[in-house]
């Protein structure tokens, strides 16, 4: 059975769209995506990118998952469920405030930036797959908050399996910018998809909390009950 919170990452990738439009979609004209003899390099950049997120999303999750406390787990649990909701939000153009995250990366990526210049023009799908490795690290508030959402299942593999999800997700947008697929551009773009995301996305959100707290709730009333234990008597 298709685990859900894979579908909820790849829907998170598919809903920004526009956003990934935004932020990348002009690497796809200033490489020249446009056209057969480029899919070899296209292809590059996107795997580059996408593997960029997988890697990040291992890291994190094996670094979530070496604090081995219960409160550390429970504020993990709490923290997927309110970016799930912060990500909806976010996506269904509510609520903004993913932008401050983009603004304190973009200190972050002025260096990798000045790294990367140095793989244009491209000439090969080598060069565009250490290009997408490093557009993989760019400032963008909804990438972010998919590798804090990610960290919190505090497992490298499971962190890795979203984060690839993710980028599948986002591949549509950019594959249709890259060959030119206008319509599948402007299907993606559309206002009722990304609500109907966005919403899911907030009651998947909101439905983690509920668990969450329900199970902290009934762990600690277990504890409460627990026979008080008695000292020997030597």
């Amino acid at each position: 059975m298709t685990d859900p919170s894979l579908i909820s990452a790849f829907a998170l990738g598919l809903a920004g769209a526009g956003h990934c439009l935004g932020m990348c979609g002009g690497i796809a004209a200033a490489l020249n995506l446009g056209n057969k003899r480029s899919l070899p390099v296209t292809l590059g950049y996107h795997t580059g990118r996408i593997a960029s997120y997988t890697l990040m999303g291992a890291t994190l999750g094996l670094l979530a998952g070496s604090i081995d406390l219960a409160s550390w787990t429970l504020f993990l649990r709490y923290l997927a469920g309110a970016l799930l909701i912060a990500m909806g939000l976010y996506i269904g153009g509510w609520w903004l405030g993913l932008q401050y995250l983009e603004r304190i990366g973009a200190k972050l990526w002025q260096p990798v930036q000045s790294f990367s210049s140095r793989f244009m023009p491209i000439r090969s799908p080598a060069q565009a797959l250490a290009l997408g490795l490093c557009w993989g690290l760019m400032p963008c508030g909804l990438i972010y908050s998919s590798l804090a959402w990610a960290a919190a299942a505090a497992s490298p593999v499971k962190s890795a399996s979203l984060m690839f999800f993710f980028g599948l997700g986002t591949l549509p947008a950019m594959l249709a910018t890259s060959l030119g697929a206008d319509q599948l551009q402007a299907f993606l773009r559309r206002r009722g998809l990304k609500t109907v995301i966005a919403l899911l996305l907030i009651c998947s959100g909101a439905w983690t909390l509920y668990l969450t707290a329900l199970h902290s709730g009934h762990d600690q009333h277990l504890g409460q009950d627990a026979p008080p234990k008695h000292h020997q008597q030597h």
